[in-house]
């Protein structure tokens, strides 16, 4: 718990297009886990060079892994048991901290019971993952509640009863997330009462959806409880794309597809972090203890640029970073003279 707080940012490493998140292989040429932790070792050595120590693996580190249909790949995290565990100690020892965040395709509350077997084969998979690999509580899953399926209360106690049958290795490392369109803080507060998940907040989301009126603050402070005392818990920070968007649609007279501007989505992530949003964020909720996962469209290039506007705009919010130095005036942070 003590020490900076940390930045990170998921899966793909932008600032070098050499790094690969994970074996991306069809299954035809035998695609393998194996080959994944090669990529991941290559990028904990990234993200060393660069001074970042928080970071989302790729949730198809193991490719094909729990694919119903494809028996030959379900025994690859077995048989990576050495090379998970030498990865794991590279990441301990340089205080990287590591995590997933199961796909969309992950439903702990559906109707159907082969998707939520899937998913829950989905989850201990990832979790045998983070346990072999020795890494601490602070590795863990993120995953959100789900779908409504015509009745959001109800959806919210089917998550609940699948709680309660999860296996243990993934109860240990499951954390839920309020989304920005069904879930919002008060449904996963109302399932951590019942459940005692640790819950993470998610700013964009928060104010995409809350129905309550919920207050920033105390949001964060209630959330950040819901974690173990010895595990600092984390948040998720992304900006709002707020340019216009292109949409193509085939005119109906001539059968020619045509481009029209439209109004921005505040639901979609921005490539940048806002920097004023994450400074003023910061200050509201001064003096409490977490890491920040940035969700940017830009990954690496938006954590960096971040760093140095902090230093620019706010090194007071850069020192709780671990960040010192001059103020980089934003024409020395050119995309460009990103390694």
């Amino acid at each position: 718990m003590n020490g900076p707080l940390r930045l990170g940012f998921p899966v793909k490493v932008m600032g070098n297009p050499d790094l690969k998140s994970n074996d991306t292989r069809r299954w035809a040429q035998n695609p393998h886990l194996r080959q994944s932790l090669v990529y991941l070792d290559a990028i904990l050595d990234h993200l060393t060079d660069n001074g970042i120590s928080m970071y989302r693996m790729s949730s198809d580190l193991a490719p094909y892994a729990t694919h119903p249909d494809m028996p030959q790949f379900h025994s690859m995290v077995r048989e990576c048991e050495a090379e998970l565990r030498a990865v794991g100690a590279k990441a301990r020892q340089r205080d990287i901290r590591l995590s997933f965040h199961p796909s969309q395709f992950v439903v702990l509350n559906s109707p159907d019971e082969t998707l939520v077997a899937k998913s829950v084969w989905d989850l201990r998979s990832q979790a045998e993952m983070l346990d072999l690999m020795e890494l601490g509580p602070e590795a863990v899953l993120v995953i959100h509640v789900g779908g409504v399926y015509g009745d959001r209360l109800l959806s919210r106690e089917a998550w609940v009863r699948t709680w309660d049958v999860l296996p243990d290795l993934v109860r240990r490392r499951l954390t839920l997330e309020h989304d920005d369109l069904r879930f919002d803080a008060s449904d996963t507060l109302w399932i951590h009462e019942r459940t005692g998940v640790p819950l993470i907040f998610d700013h964009q989301h928060f104010h995409c959806l809350n129905r309550d009126g919920l207050a920033m603050r105390p949001t964060v402070e209630a959330m950040l409880r819901t974690w173990p005392e010895t595990v600092r818990p984390k948040v998720h920070f992304s900006s709002p794309r707020t340019e216009l968007r292109e949409i193509k649609r085939k005119n109906p007279k001539t059968g020619k597809a045509e481009t029209s501007l439209a109004a921005p989505v505040w639901t979609n992530h921005a490539d940048f972090c806002q920097p004023f949003e994450f400074i003023a964020f910061m200050r509201q909720v001064d003096g409490l203890v977490f890491d920040v996962m940035l969700e940017a469209k830009a990954k690496d290039l938006s954590l960096l640029r971040l760093r140095s506007d902090l230093l620019t705009y706010a090194p007071d919010i850069a020192a709780r970073f671990g960040l010192s130095g001059p103020a980089i005036p934003a024409e020395e942070a050119a995309l460009e003279d990103v390694d």
